[in-house]
């Protein structure tokens, strides 16, 4: 690739980000009309999408399959039940609604995408914070920034986290004992940070009026039947690698996907068209024209000089190569979306490390997996500092893009700068208690 080529590939990429942040375009039409002026130059071609298409189908596939899950389920009245004990649950204090939001959120971010969670939860953040008298944009984005953070408590609960195991061929088990702890700590480190950022819900206290119905499921079977397809999907994601067949993640998910839409199909509760639509493919477009601009960044050998770079700069210390990747990974997912960053980031880290002969060239296949131990809290980092930094700015995860689109429809949008409030301080915290979890797992597997 010439130089010319280069620094259109980064303006274009730079224009885009720029665009998105400044609000000036759409976010999927920015990322959509970035791609096709890179086709249009003829700088990526068909291989190039070929190759992001191969590597963005897991993380899309993740998110698809938990969206139709999530919205076979919005219709079994299961989720009004829930809304009823959450408000109840909440006696009128804007402290315990912002509480039990993590507690309530965090259990679904372990087996379903967060993106997912947020439009499970959506409408009974919206629902209490209406009853509370309260704005729902603050706690639209705690529901955002906390799904992300829950999402690294197993290894399908972000598309990001997920890209980066499966690249190194990590298992569920492995993830648990490995990078589970860190991600409830991500969690935890949220709570000291509210009473500061969200004073005014904070302080509520409101009188309940007394409850006009009791929400009732109205079809049981089919509430059940609907719940055992998200139980057989949660139990997949354990268990399906290990199977003979090896069910990986993204099958499981779109597996998960055709059962709910023939459930729904079968009860006649509403039609799968309906169902479809209300898919969010924007999020879907927006995350696979990005995934085609890292490529054309890779494309650039950008990437390789830069896993140069850390191998000249950190030689072989891989404790402060974690580090950077917490951090430098941190700040690029705040300012990209945070699943291509991590695809981006894989190359990066895999050609140091061959760079530096921690491990053979073959490492940069797939399919290779015999990793040394000292390795493998650098690819830890790399999921904390992709998962958490897209905590930080609107564009960053899918799930803050979701959050910010059902705020948008409620008649209440979010700012890039408004967002950036919230999502700032409690990115630092996060990863700052990430970077001390790193090196504590460093010197355990020495």
């Amino acid at each position: 690739m010439s130089d010319l080529q280069v620094y259109i590939v980064v303006g274009v990429f730079s224009a885009v980000i720029l665009a998105i942040a400044f609000n000036v375009i759409d976010m999927a039409v920015a990322a959509l009309v970035g791609m096709c002026v890179l086709i249009a130059l003829n700088i990526l071609d068909e291989q190039d999408l070929l190759a992001a298409a191969r590597i963005a189908a897991g993380p899309i596939s993740l998110l698809f399959g938990g969206m139709v899950v999530a919205r076979i389920l919005s219709t079994t009245g299961l989720f009004e039940v829930i809304g009823d004990f959450y408000l109840r649950a909440t006696g009128g204090s804007g402290r315990r609604f912002l509480l039990l939001l993590i507690v309530i959120v965090a259990p679904l971010c372990a087996f379903l995408p967060n993106a997912t969670t947020v439009i499970l939860i959506a409408p009974i953040i919206i629902r209490v914070a209406v009853a509370l008298d309260v704005d729902i944009v603050p706690p639209m984005i705690l529901t955002a920034i906390v799904s992300n953070a829950a999402g690294l408590l197993t290894l399908v609960g972000d598309p990001a986290t997920f890209l980066v195991g499966s690249s190194i061929g990590m298992t569920f088990g492995e993830y648990l004992s490995r990078v589970s702890a860190g991600g409830l700590l991500a969690l935890l480190v949220v709570v000291p940070l509210l009473p500061f950022l969200m004073r005014e819900i904070w302080k509520v206290r409101r009188s309940l009026p007394p409850a006009a119905h009791v929400a009732r499921i109205t079809r049981p079977v089919y509430a059940a039947v609907s719940l055992a397809v998200l139980a057989a999907m949660m139990v997949l994601f354990v268990f399906g690698e290990n199977l003979p067949t090896r069910i990986v993640p993204p099958v499981v998910a779109l597996i998960a996907a055709a059962l709910a839409l023939l459930v729904g199909y079968a009860a006649r509760i509403e039609p799968t068209e309906n169902v479809l639509r209300d898919v969010d493919w924007k999020t879907l477009l927006f995350l696979a024209c990005i995934f085609c601009l890292v490529q054309a960044m890779v494309k650039t050998g950008l990437l390789q000089a830069m896993s140069l770079s850390l191998y000249q700069v950190f030689g072989t210390q891989l404790s402060l190569v974690a580090l950077a990747m917490i951090a430098g990974i941190g700040v690029l997912s705040s300012l990209l979306a945070n699943v291509p960053v991590a695809a981006a980031s894989i190359v990066m880290v895999k050609g140091y490390l061959v760079t530096a002969q921690l491990v053979p060239e073959v490492a940069l296949s797939d399919q290779f997996t015999q990793w040394p131990a000292a390795a493998i809290p650098v690819f830890v980092a790399m999921m904390f500092g992709a998962t958490l930094g897209g905590n930080a700015t609107l564009v960053g995860a899918a799930a803050n893009i979701v959050s910010a689109g059902i705020c948008a429809r409620e008649g209440k949008p979010v700012t890039f700068v408004r967002f950036l409030r919230y999502g700032l301080p409690m990115t630092i915290a996060q990863l700052a208690v990430s970077a001390v979890y790193v090196l504590a797992l460093a010197r355990f597997v020495r």
